[in-house]
């Protein structure tokens, strides 16, 4: 699975780059969803490479995310409990294999944000302007998970 980060606004963006992050669902910086590995998602980021960043997200940044941004609809947080009650899993960990083996997808349950809404990271971005590695846009690999780790 990849996980897609929005970066920078919209200011002065094509209309085809802002339809992409639309069909996305990133509508704000600092934004993350969780996409499957298909050529179509892949073409989208690459359309939006100026404006985001991806890579290959790992179980324990996914499970970690879970904990501490899964947010119900009406914008509350989720525990284990609730977390049982509304996708049947057992732990945020169990929820993460899930969702990386593609058993189940956030959007199939209602009561869940499909999107996550993270924090600048800290100590900061190297450039929001260059692309990976010199820069924090476009494709980054496995290294997406220490961004997301200081995201959280």
């Amino acid at each position: 699975m990849f996980a897609v980060i929005r970066i920078r606004g919209s200011a002065g963006m094509k209309r085809e780059m802002k339809d992409a992050l639309k069909m996305l669902r990133l509508n704000a910086a600092y934004n993350c969803v969780i996409v499957p590995e298909t050529t179509d998602y892949k073409g989208m980021a690459e359309k939006v490479k100026d404006a985001v960043t991806w890579g290959e997200i790992t179980r324990e940044t996914l499970a970690a995310m879970l904990k501490k941004r899964l947010k119900l609809e009406e914008n509350r947080k989720i525990d284990e409990k609730n977390l049982k009650s509304v996708t049947g899993y057992d732990s945020f960990e169990a929820f993460a294999d899930a969702l990386l083996q593609g058993k189940v997808k956030l959007k199939s349950f209602n009561q869940l944000q499909t999107v996550f809404k993270l924090t600048p990271p800290s100590k900061g971005f190297k450039s929001v302007k260059e692309h990976y590695p010199n820069g924090d846009l476009g494709y980054r690999g496995k290294e997406i998970n220490e961004l997301i780790e200081r995201m959280i």
